[in-house]
């Protein structure tokens, strides 16, 4: 698991209206580290010329150094239009220190109306970062995004690059390929570039593009790790469809030696959220161009936003590396050997699927109140006993609670769905509080709470329950509820999903009539990431110090339910932190295949020492449990 931090000066480097160079934008940064500080090339976008292209303004490269790395000065312009091949435009440096030079390698525009005949790489030389001397045409076909590796592989200079970025018949998707060089010099000779063109399969990443409507850019130089070399680059989703074009950034690993063999890739880690991401010259758009390592051993991810800034967001690198570890399939919690803990058994109450259970730990004992469903489709909550919270030492041969109001007696085919589902418990005082879906198989389901003493409770009266009642409003969709743990100035901390968003309210009670009646956001889906359909409260938050651990689900556009994490403070409602990867997420048979496929499920987590002991749902027909260690989860939240 890890987090994707973002610089909280952000933008780092907005355009300045009084330099007519940079006046409209400065965006997609390109950065180099050295031991003075933090040089920055950035693309440059000057006010439209009424002389020359009157709509559009003229790109140039920039540069500006920070000590810092955050405050950045001394801005001036250091490439512009002087060949043919790049008249009309300079874009999108990617420069590197390279055996005693520095190279910059840029988007060349050669004609206007841009397209795919004058977009291509070039590439400029020179002996310090403000005083660049050569300069020459590197790609003969369309071409973007080039760089190199900071390093020889095997001898050989390396180079990556993204052909075809701009559609043609013939080429009508982007390309992610290496080329190889004894030499920097032999990248200029157009015949090295024929030869290789006409083998362009033959030099590609393979499997970059999920989906035909997706595209694919070379971002951030290599870094190599003792893992591979790490590649920062950018993932279009849906890049064909305007409506539905999805800009993120994604990483990879690349082997060592042969960095045209991929071992590992995530999901799309950053996606526009904040102002600066989502308006500007072109809204929604995050493009990631460089990656650093930090003087914390964080990776800095350097980034353009909008077409309009410069960005910068941070990981820690270990944790990065630990998702990207082909060993690590598990994610960040490890599956108990003894899964499914729980399975259907019987002609009763729990004959069809038991799933969705929560958990608290009273007197030494982990206590599993689980959906339970018949051959009817009614759901009631069972209760399984646990001494160490994996072994289960009892199962009760009845429901602990039934469906008793009318708003969860089954109303319509006497095989639809209907009853108590998905329960969450707290404990507040003397007192435990088990929240639940209610519905009638009718109605849209509701939230609704029933309370029990601790004693009553573990002296099995269940019979003592109270009358249950709704909490969330008539006529919405909302469900999920589980309550904060702990009394927040007196009030009680409701969270609720209305609709695909995690909400809360206070409530002053727990008595009949008292609903919530606000969606304070806590947290809402991510659009392009793994959690983009809905989110919902999975546990009730966990106190860590003085904060809050949540684990919450998260549903794909591909409907897999899978698991997060987050770090809430004090208050219970202003998110710290938030997993950018999955903590949990089906792999295993009895997870992916089932009532509904895909799916694992959490209402319930308990801790013991250092041990988060998740249960959940598989499939919607078992239930199962994992463990992580808390020390862990905390490490990349905080």
């Amino acid at each position: 698991m890890f987090v994707i931090r973002r610089e909280p000066h952000n933008p780092i480097l907005a355009p300045r209206r009084e330099r007519p160079w940079e006046g409209m934008a400065t965006y997609n940064p390109s950065v180099v580290r050295t031991e003075s500080g933090v040089h920055l090339f950035y693309r440059a976008l000057g006010s439209p010329d009424m002389l020359q292209m009157q709509t559009v303004g003229l790109s140039t490269i920039g540069t500006a150094f920070a000590e810092d790395g955050i405050h950045f000065h001394s801005r001036q312009q250091v490439i512009a239009p002087q060949e043919s091949w790049d008249l009309f435009g300079c874009e999108d440096p990617r420069v590197s220190f390279f055996e005693g030079r520095w190279y910059c390698f840029y988007t060349a525009l050669g004609g206007y109306p841009f397209g795919p005949n004058n977009i291509k790489v070039a590439l400029a030389i020179g002996d310090a970062p403000d005083n660049f001397t050569e300069r020459h045409l590197v790609t003969p076909f369309n071409a973007k995004a080039a760089t190199l590796f900071p390093e020889r592989i095997n001898g050989d200079v390396v180079m990556l690059l993204t052909a075809h970025t701009d559609w043609t018949k013939d080429h009508p998707r982007p390309t992610i390929a290496l080329a190889r060089a004894k030499q920097v010099v032999d990248f200029f000779n157009p015949e090295y570039w024929r030869e290789w063109h006409d083998h362009l399969a033959d030099h590609a990443l393979s499997k970059m593009c999920r989906g035909d409507g997706d595209h694919v850019e070379v971002g951030a130089s290599p870094l190599l790790t003792e893992k591979g070399w790490l590649l920062i680059y950018s993932y279009i989703q849906n890049y064909y469809d305007e409506q539905k074009r999805t800009f993120s950034i994604e990483a990879a690993l690349l082997d060592r030696n042969d960095p045209q063999k991929m071992i590992s890739r995530t999901e799309s880690i950053l996606v526009p959220q904040e102002f600066y991401e989502q308006y500007g010259l072109v809204p929604n758009i995050v493009f990631p161009t460089s990656a650093t390592i930090g003087d914390d051993g964080r990776l800095e991810i350097w980034y353009g936003a909008a077409d309009t800034v410069c960005a910068k967001a941070n990981v820690k690198l270990h944790d990065l590396m630990r998702a990207l570890d082909p060993e690590q399939p598990a994610r960040t919690f490890i599956r108990a050997p003894q899964n499914p803990i729980l399975t259907p058994q019987g002609g009763g109450f729990e004959s069809k699927d038991v799933f969705n259970a929560a958990a608290i730990d009273l007197n030494g004992s982990v206590y599993i109140l689980y959906r339970a469903m018949d051959a009817a489709n009614t759901s009631t909550i069972g209760l399984a006993i646990s001494e160490d919270g994996i072994t289960i030492n009892e199962r009760l041969p009845m429901p602990v609670y039934m469906p008793r109001a009318d708003f969860e007696s089954k109303r319509g085919s006497p095989t639809g769905n209907s009853g108590c589902e998905d329960p969450r418990i707290v404990r507040i005082g003397d007192m435990l509080h088990m929240t639940y879906t209610a519905y009638d198989g009718v109605h849209l389901p509701s939230g609704a709470v029933s309370s029990i003493s601790v004693e009553d409770f573990l002296a099995r009266r269940f019979e003592k329950w109270s009358t249950p009642y709704l909490l969330t409003p008539d006529g919405v969709d909302d469900k999920d509820l589980t309550f904060l743990p702990e009394k927040i100035d007196g009030n009680y901390l409701l969270y609720h999903r209305v609709s695909n968003q995690i909400c809360a309210d206070f409530l002053q009670d727990v008595t009949a009539g008292k609903r919530a009646n606000r969606c304070i956001e806590i947290m809402a889906p991510r659009h392009g990431m793994w959690d983009e359909v809905k989110v919902g409260s999975a546990a009730p938050p966990i106190k860590v110090g003085a904060n809050w651990l949540m684990i919450y689900h998260g549903v794909s556009r591909h409907a897999t339910y899978r698991l997060g994490a987050a770090l809430l403070d004090s208050s219970g409602v202003t998110v710290l932190a938030r997993t950018a990867d999955p903590v949990f997420e089906p792999l295993e048979k009895y997870e992916k295949e089932g009532e509904v496929s895909n799916v694992v499920f959490s209402c319930g987590i308990v801790i013991r020492d250092d041990s988060v002991f998740l249960y959940y749902g598989a499939a919607d027909k078992v239930i199962g449990v994992a463990t992580a260690s808390l020390a862990h989860i905390l490490d990349a939240l905080t």
